[in-house]
């Protein structure tokens, strides 16, 4: 089981992240399962969403604690929640930030994981060229399905159509394409 655990504040699409996550398992035959933890329910409050990914089906129900890869959509909770708590060795940590590790001052922890599976994307930028709004999670899980090889990217695309039709969800797909060439460069 690869389990994902997703990091930012309300209005920036953590759950829609886990749940079109979810939706492109299930688009690969695969057996998946997307739930939120909300603390406040307010826009701009740290909001964290879970999201399980297996070949087999899925019966547990708890929060993810041992994540396998980390999305960080907001930046600014780097240092104020524990994000990287459980994270596994060799895990995945995708990051949105156009800044580096050593700006954001996480260089030394994101040393220790094998360098291609860390990665900085700015997917509020990409988002903003394509969509015209900030909302990152489109093109992080582009980047996602680039730097952890768990889903496909064609397979997200259609997760991204099936929530979004029409202009919406071609901007949000192109963004998440771009995420996911920019990301394979990594």
């Amino acid at each position: 089981m690869f389990q994902i655990r997703i990091h930012g504040r309300g209005g920036q699409g953590v759950v829609t992240a886990a749940e079109l996550l979810s939706v492109a398992a299930f688009k690969e035959d695969r057996h998946a399962q997307a739930f939120p933890s909300f603390g406040s329910e307010r826009m701009g409050a740290p909001v964290v969403s879970f999201c399980r990914l297996d070949d087999r089906e899925i019966r547990l129900r708890e929060p993810v604690l041992e994540p396998d890869a980390l999305i960080i959509q907001d930046p600014t909770l780097l240092h104020s929640v524990d994000i990287f708590s459980g994270l596994k060795p060799d895990g995945y940590i995708l990051i949105n930030s156009r800044r580096s590790f050593e700006e954001l001052g996480i260089a030394e922890l994101v040393g220790k994981f094998p360098t291609h599976h860390v990665c900085d994307l700015g997917a509020s930028e990409l988002a903003m060229k394509h969509i015209g709004r900030p909302l990152p999670n489109a093109a992080l899980l582009g980047g996602f399905a680039a730097i952890s090889g768990e889903i496909h990217m064609d397979s997200v695309a259609e997760a991204i159509m099936d929530k979004f039709p029409g202009s919406v969800g071609e901007a949000n797909v192109a963004a998440a394409r771009e995420a996911f060439a920019e990301a394979s460069r990594a």
